[in-house]
């Protein structure tokens, strides 16, 4: 359980994926229907415990609370795939221009969104 989640509604002690997978199950999946998936270990903080963020060849990538770093490389191990600290060697590149071509996409459908709507209104 986090320090703060007793004071947080509808929050259970432990972190559960949608669906309500266990984090392991969906990092599992999440890795199978991808390709060139890479493993970084984020240290734990205050706030959460050490987590892995999965990273795609094209920049995809998702993040769950594995509990330590030793889990993250026995999960690593497992799933066949490479794993990095992210203190050390940072995040991919190829992660940061995901999110910023998510970011212009979402972006574009918004102001279509508003588009369309003035013209339905005139």
């Amino acid at each position: 359980m986090g320090l703060l989640d007793r004071f947080r509604p509808g929050r259970a002690g432990k972190s559960a994926g949608a669906a309500g997978t266990s984090p392991e199950a969906h990092l599992r999946d999440w890795e199978r229907t991808r390709v060139g998936v890479e493993a970084f270990v984020e240290p734990s903080t205050l706030m959460t415990e050490t987590t892995v963020v999965l990273v795609a060849h094209d920049g995809e990538w998702t993040r769950r609370r594995v509990g330590s770093p030793n889990k993250a490389k026995k999960l690593a191990r497992s799933m066949k795939i490479p794993i990095y600290d992210v203190q050390l060697v940072g995040y991919p590149q190829r992660m940061r221009d995901h999110d910023s071509r998510e970011r212009i996409l979402r972006k574009r459908s918004r102001e279509q969104d508003m588009r369309r709507r003035l013209a339905d209104e005139s």
